[in-house]
C-alpha cells in the first residue's frame, strides 16, 4: 500500500494532475487516518428499529442552512405538503427549503430582531409535491433546488449552502460516519437510490465524484470512485476525505455530501417525490435502551423522546441534536430536530455533581486524553459516562500541538486559528483556510487546554472572510 502522505501533496499548477494520476492508478488502497480520537461514550445504539407514530409537529430552521438569507413563503394557517417551498433565499428565489410533511403551517417563531428560528408543521395527511425531473443538467439543478436538497448540500471553501450557479471541481460524499455513538448511514434498501444520486450528482461536475466508505463495507459504484478510510474520527468527516485525496486550494469549488442526502437525490430523480424519512439513532447516557427510530426531518423532540430518558427534569439533562462533538443544544419542550437529521445524544448535564476534589479528583471514571487520570490503566476503549461541564477555565491559547494529534489536514491548526482570531486574511489564506469547516475543529475543540470555542471561532473567520471576498 502507499503511504497517506502521497495523497496529502498540496497541489499546485505542475502537481494536481500527477496526482490525479497517482490517485487513479492506486484508488483500491485503502487510505489510513492515524490523526484522530475515538471518544469512548456509553449509550451506543442497538440495532433494535421502532417507528415514531405519535409526533405530529415537524420544523425546518433556517440557521441550519447557512450562507443565503431565508425569508418566509408561507403564513400560520396555510396548508402545505411534502414538498412545499416554506423558505426562499432572499437573491436566488429558485433555492429553497421545504417541508418536510403535509399539513397545516402553525407557527413562525422569530428571535431578536425578528430573526425567524423555524417554521413549524403540524401533519395532517401524506399529500406531496410532484417534481417533473427533466433530461438535462440545467433542470436538474432546478429541481434540487427547488425540493430543498440542494440545501442540504455544502460547498468549500466557506462551508455553506453551494451557489446556485457554481460549477464543482469535484463532488465528495461521505457514507460513513465516525462520531461519538453514531449509527451506520446507510442501509441495503437505499443502494439503489444511492447510485442513482451519484450519477446524478456527476451530471453536475466536469470533475469526480469520491465516495468514502468504511473498509469492507461492500458499498460500489459505477458513478463514483470509491475510497475506503480506515482509522479513527474524523475518518468520516468529508473535510478529511477531501485532504487525504486532493484539497481545496484558492479559486476552487468543491461540494460535500453524506450518503443520506445522495439516496434522497436518487429518490427524487426516480419516483419524483421529496423523501423526508430519517433513520435517528437516540443515543447517550441519560437514554433508556438506546436505540434507532424511523422517523421524519424535523420531528420534535418531546414526543420523540417520550419514556426513552432516566431522568424526568430534563433541566439535569443535556439534548443535542446531532452528535456531542457538532450537534445542537435543544430544550426538550420546544426543540426539534436538525439538520443533519441522524443523531440525537442526551448526557448529563453535570450541574449538579459533586465529586470529592472536584477537578482535582482521582477517580478512575474520568476520561482524559493526556493520561492525567489513572483511567487510562484500564483502555481507552472502556466507555465512560460524559457529562456537558467545561472541566476548566478558559484562557489564553498556547502552542502545545495537542491539537496536532487529532487534526489529520497537512496544515498547522493552532497557527490558523490565531490567524483567524487576528482577522489576518492574508495569513488565513497561507495557512488553509479554504479546506476547512467548523467540524474539522470540533475534536481539536474537545481537547482543547484552553476550553477556546474553536468551531465558532472558525464559523466567524469563514464567515468574515467570505464578506470581505464578495
Amino acid at each position: 500500500m502507499w503511504p497517506c502522505t502521497l495523497f496529502m501533496l498540496q497541489p499546485d499548477s505542475g502537481t494536481t494532475e500527477i496526482k490525479n494520476t497517482l490517485y487513479t492508478d492506486f484508488m483500491e488502497d485503502t487510505i489510513k487516518i492515524k490523526k484522530g480520537l475515538d471518544i469512548p461514550m456509553f449509550g451506543a445504539p442497538s440495532a433494535e428499529i421502532t417507528q415514531d407514530t405519535s409526533t405530529t409537529l415537524f420544523a425546518i430552521c433556517p440557521d441550519d442552512f447557512p450562507g443565503a438569507v431565508w425569508k418566509a413563503r408561507v403564513h400560520p394557517g396555510d396548508k402545505v405538503q411534502r414538498g412545499s417551498v416554506l423558505f426562499a433565499d432572499k437573491d436566488n428565489a429558485t433555492l429553497c427549503l421545504t417541508s418536510p410533511v403535509s399539513g397545516e403551517v402553525t407557527e413562525i417563531a422569530r428571535g431578536e430582531r425578528r430573526h425567524i428560528l423555524h417554521i413549524t408543521v403540524r401533519r395532517e395527511g401524506d399529500e406531496a409535491e410532484k417534481f417533473e425531473i427533466p433530461d438535462e443538467t440545467e433542470g436538474l439543478r432546478a429541481i434540487l433546488q427547488a425540493s430543498g436538497l440542494w440545501a442540504m448540500m455544502r460547498q468549500r471553501p466557506f462551508d455553506i449552502v453551494p451557489s446556485v450557479n457554481a460549477i464543482p471541481r469535484d463532488i465528495f460524499v461521505t457514507a460513513f460516519d465516525s462520531a461519538p455513538l453514531a449509527a451506520p448511514m446507510l442501509q441495503p434498501k437505499d443502494m439503489s437510490a444511492l447510485e442513482t444520486g451519484l450519477e446524478t450528482l456527476a451530471s453536475l461536475t466536469p470533475g469526480t465524484v469520491y465516495l468514502g466508505v468504511r473498509p469492507d463495507s461492500g458499498i460500489t459504484s459505477k458513478a463514483a470512485q470509491v475510497i475506503a478510510f480506515d482509522g479513527p474520527h474524523p475518518a468520516g468527516n468529508v473535510g478529511t476525505q477531501i485532504a487525504a485525496i486532493k484539497p481545496v486550494n484558492k479559486g476552487e469549488t468543491v461540494f460535500t455530501l453524506d450518503a443520506r442526502t445522495a439516496v434522497r437525490i436518487g429518490r427524487l430523480i426516480t419516483d419524483g417525490y421529496l423523501d423526508t424519512a430519517a433513520l435517528v439513532a437516540v443515543t447517550g447516557s441519560e437514554v433508556n435502551n438506546p436505540h434507532l427510530i424511523n422517523t421524519t426531518i424535523g420531528a420534535r423532540l418531546d414526543t420523540m423522546l417520550a419514556g426513552s430518558l432516566k431522568a424526568s427534569d430534563d433541566t439535569r439533562l443535556r439534548i443535542i441534536s446531532g452528535n456531542v462533538l457538532t450537534g445542537t443544544r435543544c430544550s426538550l419542550k420546544d426543540g426539534f430536530l436538525h439538520f443533519p437529521y441522524r443523531q440525537i445524544t442526551v448526557i448529563a448535564e453535570g450541574a449538579d455533581a459533586d465529586e470529592f476534589m472536584g477537578w482535582a479528583s482521582m477517580s478512575p471514571d474520568k476520561f482524559s486524553v493526556k493520561r492525567t487520570f489513572p483511567a487510562w490503566l484500564k483502555g481507552l476503549g472502556k466507555p465512560f459516562k460524559f457529562d456537558a461541564r467545561i472541566k476548566g477555565g478558559r484562557r489564553a491559547m498556547i502552542l502545545s500541538e495537542e491539537f496536532d494529534k487529532v487534526f489529520p489536514f497537512d496544515i498547522y491548526p493552532e497557527y490558523l486559528l490565531k490567524a483567524m482570531m487576528a482577522n489576518d486574511i492574508e495569513r488565513m489564506e497561507e495557512l488553509g483556510i479554504y479546506e476547512v469547516a467548523p467540524e474539522d475543529f470540533a475534536l481539536p475543540e474537545f481537547v482543547d487546554t484552553s476550553k477556546e470555542p474553536l468551531q465558532h471561532i472558525v464559523r466567524q473567520s469563514l464567515d468574515n472572510l467570505r464578506k470581505e471576498l464578495s
